[in-house]
């Protein structure tokens, strides 16, 4: 009798819907959780060429936490490629203009970089405040 490795097939795949509140919760903590699932790493159906991640929808994003003294020293820089084209903000700053970036970008630097990213990404949903436009998917809380 032999055994056989299990390969999730693309048309198998099903996505299940999650909600996450930010409230109170540290940044890279949630963060950790929330790319998990996007890659369907929580699952025992787990490949990792297969797309087989869930939706989440993230509320409260403006009441995520980061420790210490980052809000001030935590800097996000970006660059346009034209000479002297170094954008830089602190985390507090990105909190007071666009909260959910927050999120995003640390879920997606916790995700492989390759050509699934931009796939698991896409369902990821982040709002600043409680309220979602979801509710129609019923999203289960995420333990």
């Amino acid at each position: 009798m032999s055994s056989r490795t299990f390969v999730l097939r693309k048309e198998d795949a099903q996505h299940e819907w999650f909600i996450v509140d930010a409230q109170g919760q540290r940044l890279g903590t949630l963060a950790v959780r929330i790319a998990q699932v996007l890659s369907g790493r929580h699952k025992p159906t787990y490949t990792p060429h297969t797309d087989d991640g869930d939706h989440v929808v993230v509320i409260n994003a403006e009441k995520v936490e980061l420790s210490g003294a980052k809000w001030q020293q935590k800097v996000y820089r970006r660059h346009s490629g034209f000479p002297g084209g170094l954008h830089e903000e602190t985390a507090n700053e990105v909190r007071e203009s666009h909260p959910e970036r927050l999120i995003e970008r640390a879920v997606r630097g916790m995700l492989a970089p390759n050509k699934l990213r931009s796939v698991r990404m896409n369902r990821l949903k982040v709002y600043a405040g409680a309220a979602h436009p979801h509710s129609g998917q019923e999203p289960r809380p995420l333990a």
